[in-house]
């Protein structure tokens, strides 16, 4: 017969039923700043997505310098932001000594 049973996780009788909280820390779960450091130097995708449009091959191969792209955004509008393709955040576009950047004015819950 297999030992199932581990040292490091508490017997699911002596978890409180009090939420998803009370059982991770329970199980030792508790996720700090520090418990993620390993991953602090994993390189990532940044993207700001001013807007979108669609356009048939003729209309792409046809632009040219001083052409306009019509987006699907107004001015004003949050733009996304997206980490690693993923929407992570939403924002203004701001100045920053002629360069732009990015105020986030909202973060984006994920599903999982």
């Amino acid at each position: 017969m297999i030992d199932n049973a581990s040292p490091l996780l508490p017997d699911i009788a002596d978890v409180p039923l009090d939420g998803a909280a009370d059982i991770n820390a329970a199980a030792g779960m508790a996720k700090t700043a520090a418990d993620l450091e390993h991953v602090f130097d994993v390189p990532v995708t940044v993207s700001a997505v001013l807007g979108r449009t669609r356009l048939e091959i003729a209309s792409l191969v046809a632009l040219g310098p001083g052409a306009v792209l019509e987006l699907d955004r107004r001015v004003g509008e949050p733009i996304d932001v997206f980490v690693n393709n993923r929407l992570v955040a939403r924002g203004e576009v701001v100045l920053i000594d002629e360069k732009l950047g990015v105020t986030m004015t909202e973060i984006v819950k994920s599903d999982r």
